[in-house]
């Protein structure tokens, strides 16, 4: 069945075939389970977002599904029962991208997992386009252990899918579904929640700017900014949140070490705030071995420090392995998706020994 299945996905996503579903699942069917900072009260009926890493579960009746977006919002990865993931892009004009066709009759496992930057984008799900006559089946069942990813943009896997030869940012080379967050969320069976965007900082952004967007600015909002819907942090409780911060701000210029410490401290306050039974654990990059390198460590060294002499000792830091470019790397010097994957390795045996997991 395998290879009849990609051979339908691939010629209809090639050729943009007709679609042949008729029958609409709206966004706010119960049958639908959500990850991640999902705003329901911007548009009606659907589900609107600007972070990566966002997932939509089900479960459907039928031979195909399409799913219905704003256009030209980007690109998912889709999953289907137990076959590989595999890219599709909602391309600019078209509402109606083909995830899945030629399958057997009968109910599928469905996961959309949303893997580029969405801030210029603000991606809308509104739903699901199913054979003639067919429904979602029961809600999807979510692993019981959660993990929350706050970071830059190699959180959001920019340039993993790059060679090292780009010379500017592309969509169509970044991919969440790749990183080391993603990867390792699979392999401990957990959720995760994303708040990350490239060039973010914790005290200011890439190349010494100081906008108003810095983390612990963005970090209250549902989407990326400052202002607007404020985030429910009841709805995503999770039993970790790895920060992977302080790249951007060391990157270009002079940079404040003395402010930077100040602001992991600030932060970890904010986060231990909105999370108190979770575990906090800082990590860097990975980025090559230098003094950035080290006055991150010792920024985030004198975070733990504070928390703990105000009686938080569940406040972490967990190194990678420098990047020495040994694996390749993917556009403008960001982490290969080789590299990413032994950054999964490594946060995944922590994380297995720090949790019991």
């Amino acid at each position: 069945m395998s290879k009849v299945f990609y051979i339908v996905v691939l010629l209809s996503l090639l050729f943009h075939l007709p679609l042949t579903a008729s029958t609409f699942i709206k966004a706010t069917d119960p049958g639908f389970a959500y990850v991640g900072r999902i705003s329901w009260n911007t548009t009606p009926d659907a589900a609107v977002w600007t972070y990566p890493g966002v997932q939509i579960h089900a479960n459907f009746q039928g031979t195909s599904a399409s799913m219905k977006t704003n256009t030209d919002c980007g690109y998912f990865m889709v999953e289907v029962d137990e076959q590989p993931a595999y890219k599709v892009e909602v391309l600019k004009g078209s509402q109606v991208t083909r995830l899945a066709s030629g399958l057997a009759a009968g109910m599928h496992r469905l996961t959309l997992t949303y893997i580029i930057e969405g801030m210029y984008k603000k991606p809308t799900f509104y739903g699901l386009l199913l054979d003639d006559g067919c429904q979602l089946g029961e809600r999807p069942i979510l692993p019981d252990r959660r993990i929350e990813f706050i970071g830059n943009s190699i959180t959001c896997g920019y340039g993993i899918e790059g060679d090292g030869t780009e010379k500017k940012f592309l969509f169509s080379k970044q991919n969440f579904y790749h990183t080391y967050a993603a990867k390792t969320a699979r392999a401990l069976n957990a959720q995760c929640q994303i708040c990350a965007r490239s060039g973010i900082g914790i005290y200011r952004n890439y190349a010494g700017k100081i906008p108003d967007e810095i983390m612990p600015n963005i970090y209250p909002q549902t989407f990326y900014s400052t202002k607007g819907e404020a985030w429910n942090f009841s709805l995503f409780q999770p039993d970790v949140v790895c920060v992977n911060l302080g790249c951007n701000d060391t990157s270009v210029g002079k940079y404040d070490k003395g402010l930077l410490a100040e602001a992991f401290k600030s932060f970890t306050q904010t986060l231990r705030g909105c999370y108190p039974q979770a575990k906090i654990v800082y990590i860097i990059g990975a980025i090559p071995a230098s003094k950035r390198l080290t006055d991150i460590r010792e920024a985030q060294d004198s975070a733990i420090a504070d928390a703990a002499l105000r009686g938080d000792r569940e406040v972490y830091r967990m190194d990678f392995t420098p990047d020495d470019g040994s694996l390749g790397w993917g556009s403008q010097g960001h982490p290969s998706m080789k590299r990413h994957a032994v950054m999964a390795e490594e946060l995944t045996a922590y994380l297995r020994q720090l949790m019991g997991w």
